[in-house]
């Protein structure tokens, strides 16, 4: 990846900004007195890749909604609901929540089919999950009872991060975009990679052991990372994927 001296990256090619789908998720709200459910983007993935050079756009999980991939130049896969256990061979633990099994297949449609088609790929928390699940392989479905603490999600009572210091993989894209041996995350994940999906290489672990980044092997850009990206004052994830759709468009 170019930098600048001031750390920016070209992201811009003849054709204009880059097209960059976040998937979409659902939440129930209360707006003006009536209770709503609405299609959401976390706000921090929307400004992070707008300052990159990049139009981001929400991609609702429809069925067939992978058509509107040769409309995008590059897809963004965040954080959401615990991925349905069934599809991996699992059976519910009683901390799963939030699955959906239906917007699981459509999902992994989307990302099976940005992988096809050659797209780079961002997968954030659950999106690395789903990356890794999409390839076969399967997940730990509560990760204290893994660990023996609640160091990746701690269990507080309300929304908090955990914070670690990762080992990033020398020569790995991870390590070229973060630029630095170790450094500190902010995470908020129960469930981990459990057994590794076919074509995915590990690049980054938690000092605990847990696989906090993938990468898809012969792809110039799917990247997964386990940690809440946009928790962190790190940019450089969301300039790589714009860089990376800079290059694939041109």
């Amino acid at each position: 990846m170019n930098r600048t001296l001031n750390g920016a990256v070209g992201t811009r090619s003849a054709a204009g900004r880059q097209v960059i789908g976040i998937c979409a998720r659902t939440a129930p709200v209360t707006l003006q007195g009536s209770e709503m459910t609405v299609s959401l983007a976390f706000q921090p993935h929307v400004e992070r890749l707008a300052a990159a050079g990049c139009t981001p756009v929400l991609v609702p999980l429809l069925p067939g909604v992978e058509h509107l991939l040769e409309r995008l130049d590059g897809l963004l896969v965040p954080g959401g609901p615990d991925v349905d256990p069934s599809l991996y061979g699992g059976r519910p633990h009683p901390r799963t929540r939030g699955a959906d099994p239906d917007v699981d297949t459509t999902e992994l449609a989307l990302v099976d089919g940005a992988l096809g088609a050659g797209l780079p790929v961002l997968a954030i928390c659950r999106g690395m999950q789903l990356l890794n699940v999409l390839r076969g392989g399967t997940l730990h479905q509560h990760l204290p009872e893994v660990t023996g603490n609640d160091e990746h999600c701690p269990e507080t009572g309300a929304f908090a991060l955990g914070r670690h210091r990762l080992d990033l993989k020398p020569g790995s894209r991870i390590a070229e975009i973060l630029g630095e041996d170790s450094v500190e995350t902010a995470c908020h994940h129960h469930q981990a990679i459990d057994q590794l999906g076919t074509g995915l290489t590990p690049t980054a672990w938690a000092a605990d052991g847990v696989i906090e980044a993938v990468e898809v092997i012969g792809r110039p850009f799917a990247v997964g990372v386990q940690w809440e990206a946009g928790h962190t004052g790190n940019e450089w994830l969301y300039r790589a994927l714009a860089d990376a759709a800079a290059h694939a468009s041109a």
